[in-house]
């Protein structure tokens, strides 16, 4: 799908969109006899502009449209940045359909904040998304247009769309890793794929299963012990200061493949969804690909444990004690608890080998957390006040929005082991504070952040800007994060 901005509206055939807050169809050089025409439809229809409410004229009295469509926004000043993510998003389910005629959009004059423009052309990229690649017989196989967006700051506006562009595409690549099944996407297949992100200029490294066993990598390996597919740790580096030396920052994200629960099996119910259990990483890996495409100012560092966990002669087992790679013990007392190990180990291969500005993590790590927050809000655990409060706000502006829980020695003490160091759940609820605690173990004294996006990684509410199971949450998220506190 193709999005423009430009001065003038287009004199061959289309279809015309209009988005107002009221009933002002003048100063849009619209040709008197439609604008008269409209003046008389709104008034018979009683329509009143509400927020996403629409209005569809047919065979409008203009040689340009074969159609024109209002919509409403509601009162401007109420409307949040997601607010116009979504208004982007119905002016695609509107315009599907339209590929073989021009789609217009003329916007209220009212509208003067650039960001709110943008943020309306890139709900209408998101709103694009689809995932039918397995379908055969009842493939959707509408087409969606190109739209032309008119405005006189046309040039300022095409030049700042190109970060939204990236962003949309970062998001549909997480999209499409999380949407996959496991049978497609196992760790090396992963591996394979983000080694293609070497064309935009990023640096891929791949540590296999014998690699990682020499760097003593035993929490995260003991996860893929059951599993006929080899465990894999991805790095992605890109170096948009190439002439400075600082610290990069760094994410890291949960990517197991597949989650049965190994020895502590899943119940059979809904196993199927465990083909997101990687969400986590494809957030980072989304990341980086919107980082490179918009040649982001910063040097950030990605890194992914991909693995899968499976039940099987060689799986671990409740009771086992393995030794991570910080040297640290962790009495194994429920496998089903894998994507902790998973990320203990890359968590301090991270800080020991990068330095890190600051380390965020995201995973979709406990069922707890949709108890608290459900498939709305992301859960945010940190040993620092600064950055989870940049978190909340890049949270704010992108919509994928955060909310930060505690941390607290009382809850620490509880995955105290009586034979390890620590063991891998705790004992009581607070099952996704336990879970950060655990995580806190391994990143020593560096800034941290943890998101838990069990619940919004996947099955989030469905709206105009999100078609999919897999929301590709995360992306904008660490994109604003980083474009609003770490460029220069």
């Amino acid at each position: 799908m193709k999005i423009r901005f430009l001065p003038k509206l287009s004199r061959s055939k289309g279809t015309l969109i209009l988005v107002l807050s009221k009933n002002i169809f003048k100063g849009f050089n619209l040709r008197k006899e439609l604008v008269s025409q409209l003046n008389k439809v709104v008034l018979n229809s009683k329509f009143s502009f509400k927020k996403m409410q629409t209005l569809e004229i047919l065979d409008p009295n203009d040689p340009n449209f074969n159609k024109v469509l209002i919509i409403g926004t509601g009162t401007l000043n109420k409307l949040s940045l997601r607010d116009f993510d979504l208004l982007g998003g119905k002016i695609t389910q509107l315009s599907l359909g339209e590929s073989k005629s021009r789609v217009s959009i003329i916007y209220d004059s009212a509208i003067k904040k650039q960001d709110s423009i943008l943020r309306m052309a890139y709900g209408s990229l998101l709103g694009s998304y689809r995932f039918n690649k397995y379908k055969t017989k009842k493939k959707d196989k509408t087409t969606l247009p190109s739209i032309d967006i008119i405005s006189n700051n046309y040039n300022e506006l095409n030049k700042f769309f190109q970060r939204y562009s990236a962003i949309s595409k970062g998001v549909f690549l997480a999209r499409d890793l999380v949407n996959e099944p496991s049978n497609i996407l196992y760790p090396k297949e992963y591996s394979r794929r983000v080694l293609e992100l070497r064309k935009l200029g990023i640096i891929v490294e791949v540590l296999g299963e014998q690699k990682m066993k020499s760097l003593g990598m035993n929490s995260l390996l003991g996860v893929g012990l059951g599993s006929q597919h080899e465990s894999q740790l991805v790095i992605m580096k890109w170096n948009g200061l190439k002439n400075k030396k600082t610290k990069p920052i760094c994410f890291v994200g949960k990517g197991v493949c597949f989650d049965s629960g190994g020895i502590s099996l899943k119940p059979g119910s809904k196993m199927e969804e465990m083909i997101g259990d990687m969400g986590g990483s494809a957030a980072v890996v989304g990341l980086m690909k919107s980082l490179a495409l918009r040649k982001a100012k910063a040097n950030v560092v990605g890194v992914v444990g991909l693995v899968e966990n499976m039940p099987d002669g060689k799986a671990q087992k409740p009771g086992d004690i393995v030794k991570s790679m910080s040297g640290q013990t962790i009495e194994i007392q429920n496998t089903d608890a894998e994507g902790r190990l998973v990320l203990a180990d890359a968590l301090w291969y991270t800080q020991k080998r990068f330095k890190p500005e600051f380390i965020v993590d995201l995973a979709t790590l406990t069922g707890a957390i949709l108890f608290s927050l459900g498939n709305v809000i992301s859960g945010i655990f940190s040993n620092n006040d600064k950055l989870a409060d940049k978190i909340y706000k890049a949270g704010q502006v992108s919509g994928d929005r955060v909310w930060r829980l505690p941390l607290d020695e009382a809850y620490d003490k509880m995955i105290d082991s009586q034979f390890a160091d620590m063991k891998n759940i705790g004992r009581g609820r607070a099952g996704s504070i336990t879970a950060a605690q655990f995580l806190k173990r391994f990143v020593n004294e560096v800034p941290w952040t943890h998101i838990d996006i069990a619940g919004t990684a996947t099955g989030m509410p469905k709206n105009s800007i999100n078609t999919s199971w897999a929301t590709g949450f995360g992306v904008h998220l660490l994109d604003t994060l980083i474009n609003q506190n770490f460029e220069s």
